[in-house]
């Protein structure tokens, strides 16, 4: 048995006897567990987005023991076991992957089905989904979601050309977004929709240029909020400092801190 192995089966029999006798864990379902999960999630993203390797560590940690956690409640249900998920997620594997040699479950490698590599996108659809957009979950966050539906439908040959074109794309948004903005100035909330209509569609075009130059929006937008946030947070450590409220701050006094705070970043 490999270390992995071993770590695993651990876990596994510490999962069992909590559910059992811990007050907590045995009474935790599917969906108490939802909303937990979530928060697991983003605490990885941003251990990955800080590059800090300890919390990374931790957080996933964390997000493997509700994986399990799921399927051990799942298990107590009759609905699937542990062994269901890792056979589920391996042939799934084996099916995206015909192009390259890979182990059946008795370890036992099995040649390559096919030489060349085959379109991720379609491959998926093979699988049964009715649209190239199923796989998109509603829930996701909208800068998140933007990236995905544009990246599935580039699985399929529905992009642009060249990162030219689409950075001509972001122009010819951004001047129909300058347009509705006036109107919206002139005729009031009767053109609001128009506007905000007009902003996501600029949105989503620069998340497609910055695809095309292998840059990602969200992570981009991510780090400027936690840039913004640390800034922020020295501005309001100088007014403590000074004896003062933030709102006591002028605008000019705010903004001298914010330079500074950029200084030391």
């Amino acid at each position: 048995m490999t270390e992995e192995q071993k770590s695993l089966q651990w876990l596994s029999s510490i999962l069992d006897i909590l559910r059992k006798e811990c007050p907590w864990d045995s009474v935790q379902t599917i969906e108490s567990l939802r909303y937990l999960t979530i928060e697991e999630v983003y605490e990885l993203s941003e251990a990955v987005l800080a590059k800090n390797y300890d919390e990374m560590r931790k957080e996933l940690g964390d997000l493997i023991m509700h994986l399990l956690f799921y399927a051990k409640i799942a298990d107590d249900e009759g609905k699937f076991s542990v062994s269901d998920v890792m056979d589920g997620i391996c042939r799934k594997l084996i099916s995206r992957h015909p192009h390259i040699a890979l182990p059946d479950r008795e370890g036992r490698l099995q040649p390559a089905q096919q030489a060349a590599t085959p379109k991720w996108e379609q491959v998926k659809m093979r699988e049964g989904r009715r649209s190239v957009m199923e796989g998109v979950p509603e829930s996701l966050p909208s800068l998140i979601k933007a990236i995905r539906l544009q990246e599935k439908a580039a699985g399929f040959g529905f992009e642009f050309p060249d990162t030219e074109s689409a950075k001509a794309k972001v122009n010819e948004e951004y001047g129909e977004f300058m347009e509705a903005l006036d109107n919206y100035h002139k005729e009031g909330e009767t053109a609001k929709k128009a506007a905000e209509e007009e902003l996501g569609d600029l949105m989503f075009a620069i998340a497609k240029w910055a695809r095309f130059e292998k840059l990602n929006a969200d992570d981009a937008l991510a780090r400027t909020n936690r840039k913004f946030i640390k800034r922020f947070n020295y501005v309001e450590q100088q007014a403590q400092n000074s004896g003062r409220r933030l709102q006591d701050l002028t605008l000019d006094e705010m903004e001298r801190f914010w330079n500074e705070a950029k200084t030391i970043d």
